[in-house]
């Protein structure tokens, strides 16, 4: 799945917090936005999946425009959001916070298949099934909102900050299976603070400071994995 932005202005009231963004994501990459806090990172994230409406520009998907679509209309197209701010559902088990993620009308068949892939690659999910999400240490947080992604099959993934709160090698982890997840086929645009973190790990990066792309970089290493 291929997404482009191009020339996007986001408002908060007043404020305007992206200014004539444009960027590319091309399909079966795995794309990094890094900047510091509070110059627009997330409200990127949010605009291209449908949870902030821009003022102007267009988003597309495989040349579609898609921006004034609604957020669970997005989803059903195969984009979705993990949130800096996970969003879990802390009375819940983990087994039922991922089904959640497969809400959609789909076979029974496909649901297991996704749950299957989640396990697969989270084998510490599985062996918590049946615990409270709200039990969980941050990684394997983490780790749930990630695999509850996961359960919508989703084809392009925009995730914020992964690494928040998360000790350096359980971050080397959870970014390994962020490449693993982007090798199986999913489109990914990850956000970072330090573009150190994800250098050699993404195909291209953007930098935005104060809600403006201040350069771009597509001569990056690309990840083992990648086509």
């Amino acid at each position: 799945m291929n997404i482009e932005v191009a020339g996007l202005n986001v408002f908060y009231g007043d404020f305007h917090a992206l200014h004539d963004v444009s960027l590319s994501v091309p399909s079966g990459s795995l794309t990094g936005v890094v900047g510091a806090n509070g110059h627009g990172k997330s409200t990127l994230l949010k605009a291209i999946c449908g949870l902030l409406p821009p003022k102007s520009g267009q988003i597309t998907q495989d040349g579609e425009r898609i921006d004034g679509l609604s957020a669970p209309d997005l989803v059903a197209r195969g984009i979705v959001h993990v949130a800096e701010v996970r969003h879990l559902f802390p009375d819940m088990t983990v087994r039922e916070n991922l089904m959640l993620g497969a809400y959609q009308k789909r076979s029974g068949a496909r649901v297991r298949a996704a749950l299957e892939r989640v396990f697969d690659l989270y084998p510490r999910l599985a062996e918590r099934q049946t615990q409270a999400a709200g039990t969980l240490s941050g990684g394997e947080a983490q780790m749930l909102a990630l695999g509850r992604g996961m359960m919508s099959e989703a084809r392009f993934m925009a995730i914020d900050e992964p690494s928040l709160g998360l000790a350096p090698v359980l971050t080397e982890t959870m970014l390994d299976t962020i490449q693993k997840i982007n090798a199986q086929g999913t489109t990914i645009l990850l956000v970072e603070q330090s573009l150190s973190l994800i250098a050699d790990r993404v195909s291209r990066t953007y930098e935005i400071e104060e809600g403006k792309i201040i350069s771009q970089d597509h001569s990056c290493p690309k990840p083992e994995g990648i086509s």
